[in-house]
């Protein structure tokens, strides 16, 4: 066959902001944003979004300058993943759980040249920037304000404008910047701080378009669906349900806060059919005392953290109906799901919820998915027990770690991407993940997986969540030291040796927990993961404590409120300062 070129006809670059184009043509009169008593229409968000555009363009930002966002799901928020890459700038939104020295070496990182912050966080904004050293530049300032919040003044305000007067001085026939190559990035992600170094990640328009359209074809999101926005936007950008809501046509529920009482209203106010949110999201659902199970299904998509399997039953009974994903900020959101098998519905409940926690098999859009032997590459066998790295080759990999060179060449090789989780791949082709790489528990030479052992504690009915990390001990090593927060209206609380106990009926005797630490909760990121790293510093604390107790020496405890140490039992550590006598 001749030899045939592409040509500008069929090789314009994929974006995913060609979506709100279509949705304001199609949709134009159905709503597209909802918040509070606000309801927008697609063509009215498409004319905000474009206004918007024109304003950031007007203020000197340029193709592929860095704008943030710092923001709550709000309609504002919404509208800033289209208007800020329709200026040919990259979107860079900003956990907004994140303390003030962090913020402001992201925002310093990023060389971010303006910053769109809501008005409830500019006391943490200002304090970040004044952390920059001493003649570096600082990002411009827009507020965005509710009506009730007070609008700066225009004499001392640190804010070059309000969000509303951008979007009321920007022209509505403004003409957005299509990328110039579909590899041009569109946005910046910091990974989300569950070890204490977030790395910034890069996504370009090509990998953002597949990702939206790979999800949106995995879960099977209809025409016109409902969603509501449980998860935070700013979270690998809703794992592209920005772009996929407008490209269906679809109504998005902005909600502030999640409180799970204001949930179940909205779900039942606004008819909702699809929510996306970590485990954690789930477990708070199903937490609500005298609930109603729901009218409708809505359907519901959790990924971030392996769910427990008794988490997801609760979940079901209540009505939802639970897909299970899995990816990372480094993928743009899921790009493996538990695809689910008609046979297996006729199967018992419990055994249902045990094959939906799994995290599944490639979604359609990624090329290969595979769990590997660190060491030498080899696939794993497909035994369900042999543990190995997963890997990825696929068009929403990112491009890479902003200014971290060395962090992106240790992670792609080979033509993969090493995710740094390890997993096991079953005999139907099924992986699940046992832990991250770093999070594997060595005790006594025996490998011991955090989420199986967390599994068996989500089981206990006293216990609301549970986080396994490893423990320093003189003999084995390190054993396994379980963190428990207990729920509200458990009628007697168990004590350390009862959980222990409880485990040990259902583990083998190396994967018991050797210590067990209440808390009122559990250290989280935004998105509802865990953090370990904080859990690790806590458990090395209480061995320490327990050596120098067992030794005979006074420990004191410097902490706000008191911790309350006992000679057998930790039953909660807040403490960073210990001083041994």
């Amino acid at each position: 066959m001749e030899e045939l070129k592409p040509t500008p006809a069929n090789s314009s670059p994929l974006t995913p902001l060609g979506f709100l184009d279509r949705a304001a043509t199609v949709y134009g009169d159905c709503p597209s944003v909802i918040y509070e008593d606000t309801t927008y229409t697609w063509s009215q968000t498409h004319r905000r979004c474009l206004r918007v555009a024109s304003s950031i363009s007007s203020l000197g930002i340029r193709r592929g300058h860095v704008v943030s966002v710092l923001s709550p799901n709000i309609p504002a928020m919404y509208e800033l993943h289209f208007a800020v890459p329709m200026s040919g700038a990259v979107l860079n939104t900003i956990n907004t759980r994140l303390d003030t020295r962090t913020v402001s070496l992201l925002l310093r990182h990023s060389q971010s040249k303006l910053l769109f912050l809501d008005h409830t966080l500019s006391s943490l904004v200002l304090d970040a920037l004044r952390l920059f050293p001493p003649n570096t530049p600082t990002p411009l300032l827009v507020l965005i304000a509710d009506d009730d919040a007070p609008h700066p003044n225009s004499d001392s305000s640190p804010f070059c404008a309000t969000y509303e007067e951008m979007v009321d001085s920007g022209d509505p026939d403004f003409l957005w910047a299509l990328p110039e190559n579909e590899w041009d990035p569109m946005t910046l992600n910091y990974t989300s701080g569950t070890t204490s170094s977030p790395k910034g990640v890069v996504h370009c328009h090509r990998g953002l378009f597949i990702i939206t359209v790979n999800s949106l074809l995995d879960w099977a999101v209809p025409r016109q669906p409902v969603y509501l926005w449980t998860l935070p936007m700013f979270h690998a950008n809703g794992w592209s349900y920005p772009y996929g809501i407008a490209a269906v046509g679809g109504t998005n529920v902005c909600v502030r806060k999640f409180d799970a009482h204001v949930i179940y209203d909205l779900i039942r106010r606004h008819g909702v059919t699809h929510m996306c949110g970590a485990p954690v999201v789930l477990n708070m659902l199903t937490n609500v005392p005298n609930n109603e199970p729901l009218r409708n299904p809505v359907q519901i998509m959790t990924a971030g953290a392996p769910p427990p399997a008794a988490v997801l039953s609760r979940t079901e009974a209540l009505g939802f109906v639970v897909s299970h994903g899995y990816g990372l900020t480094e993928t743009a959101g899921p790009v493996v799901s538990c695809a689910w098998k008609p046979g297996w519905n006729k199967l018992p409940a419990t055994e249902r919820a045990r094959l939906k926690s799994r995290q599944g098999v490639r979604m359609v859009a990624m090329t290969h998915v595979d769990v590997v032997d660190p060491d030498t590459g080899a696939p794993v066998k497909r035994d369900g027990s042999s543990l190995g790295e997963v890997v990825f080759r696929g068009g929403s990999v990112m491009l890479g770690y902003l200014k971290d060179p060395k962090g992106t060449a240790s992670c792609m090789k080979e033509g993969l991407f090493y995710t740094g989780d390890v997993a096991v791949m079953h005999p139907d082709g099924y992986l699940e993940i046992k832990d991250r790489s770093k999070d594997v528990i060595i005790s006594g030479g025996e490998n011991v997986s955090s989420v199986e052992v967390e599994s068996v504690l989500y089981t206990n009915a006293a216990v609301n969540e549970a986080a396994v990390v490893a423990r320093p001990d003189e003999f084995w090593g390190e054993t396994p030291c379980a963190f428990v927060s207990l729920k509200a209206d458990v009628a007697r609380r168990p004590t350390e040796k009862e959980i222990i106990e409880y485990c040990r009926g259902k583990l083998p005797h190396y994967m018991v927990p050797k210590t067990v630490v209440f808390k009122e909760e559990l250290p989280k990121t935004s998105t509802g993961k865990i953090q370990k790293f904080v859990l690790r510093e806590m458990a090395a604390q209480c061995y320490l404590i327990r050596g120098s107790l067992r030794k005979g020496y006074t420990v004191r405890v410097r902490s706000t409120p008191t911790s309350i140490i006992r000679s057998t039992t930790v039953s909660m550590i807040r403490s960073t300062s210990v001083s041994i006598i």
